[in-house]
């Protein structure tokens, strides 16, 4: 071979290399359809938070937007627009744009205000399509050691012995703490007065000076206390007993089938947002809830780690719309206007 032709020949082979690479960069992720002749993400895409920072929607969206980012090659960025008990920000993810670039990683507040307020942005069912549930935390009901009441049972024994006399503290109006609270005096035919503070920690130290008898809580509020037994664990609403409190029973194990409410994180796009899009997020989101590290983490928030399917997250906002719609009737809750 010639020197030409050597030259040539390595000319040859620096264009077929460059060629595949620019071919392997523009080819779309695998699992995932090319939307407009582009393959999705080609540029970063917005979680938005209908919360301010630090809260736990908040932290789990900056986990999941991290990890996902890892997995795809793109950015995923976290947009807190919080705001009206989270109505603003889930409207604007309403009205986003259905291209994949705006998801919405929220409470299950959405479920929850349109039966708590006059009027909101959104529909919670025709105005998303469900892409994954995250976390979820139960709701953990606690007394002081002091009220003598160290069961369940037992405090709702005082509770109908002193009709109407007992109180509870709640994290604020239309919380699923609230709720919680009030579904608790429905399931176990008891009066006591709600009484709101401005978050579950003032709650939490209500209880503490014995401001008030029993404390409905999100667990990450209460689950210090409880553990260094300076509040009284007496049950927690989650499917199962939390992992380091296995002394504090489920509503369930108290003898109150299906009493399940917590509150849970979940993935939503809007509507007409492409099929595609939604099915491999949903897959990389199964896999990463999965990974024990991941896990772990969230336990340190006190969130447990969902199975990741819309199907599941479907399922979950169809309980749970009439549920709450019941509990909020027979509570009597008035709506509010905005």
């Amino acid at each position: 071979m010639t020197k030409r032709d050597r030259g040539r020949s390595m000319l040859t082979r620096r264009v077929i290399v460059q060629s595949a690479g620019a071919a392997a960069i523009a080819a779309p992720i695998i699992g995932f359809p090319r939307v407009a002749n582009a393959a999705w993400p080609e540029r970063p895409v917005k979680l938005l938070v209908p919360f301010g920072p630090g809260g736990p929607a908040d932290v789990i969206a900056r986990l999941i937007g991290s990890l996902l980012g890892e997995r795809l090659g793109q950015s995923f960025f976290v947009e807190n627009r919080p705001g009206a008990t989270g109505n603003i920000g889930v409207g604007l993810a309403a009205r986003a744009e259905p291209d994949g670039y705006t998801l919405l990683i929220t409470s299950n507040t959405f479920v929850i205000n349109p039966m708590l307020f006059a009027s909101v942005p959104y529909d919670p069912v025709n105005d998303f399509l469900p892409i994954a549930e995250l976390a979820s935390s139960p709701t953990a009901y606690a007394v002081h050691p002091g009220l003598g009441a160290n069961t369940l049972a037992e405090f709702i024994a005082l509770a109908k012995e002193r009709a109407g006399k007992l109180n509870y503290a709640h994290s604020g109006f239309g919380t699923p703490a609230h709720l919680a609270g009030e579904f608790l005096k429905i399931r176990a035919g008891i009066e006591m007065t709600a009484v709101p503070y401005n978050g579950g920690g003032p709650a939490v130290q209500a209880l503490l000076t014995r401001s008030v008898d029993l404390v409905s809580a999100a667990l990450p509020s209460a689950h210090p206390q409880i553990v260094a037994g300076t509040l009284k664990g007496i049950a927690v609403t989650g499917e199962k007993r939390w992992f380091d409190l296995p002394d504090v029973p489920t509503m369930i194990d108290a003898g109150y089938p299906g009493f399940v409410v917590d509150t849970f994180t979940c993935m939503l796009a809007p509507a007409k947002t492409p099929q595609e899009i939604a099915d491999g997020l949903a897959k990389e989101i199964v896999a990463i809830l999965k990974l024990e590290d991941v896990q772990r983490r969230l336990r340190s928030v006190g969130f447990e780690a969902m199975s990741g399917s819309p199907q599941a997250l479907s399922a979950r906002i169809a309980r749970d719309l009439p549920l709450w719609r019941d509990v909020i009737a027979q509570a009597g809750i008035k709506k509010l206007q905005q």
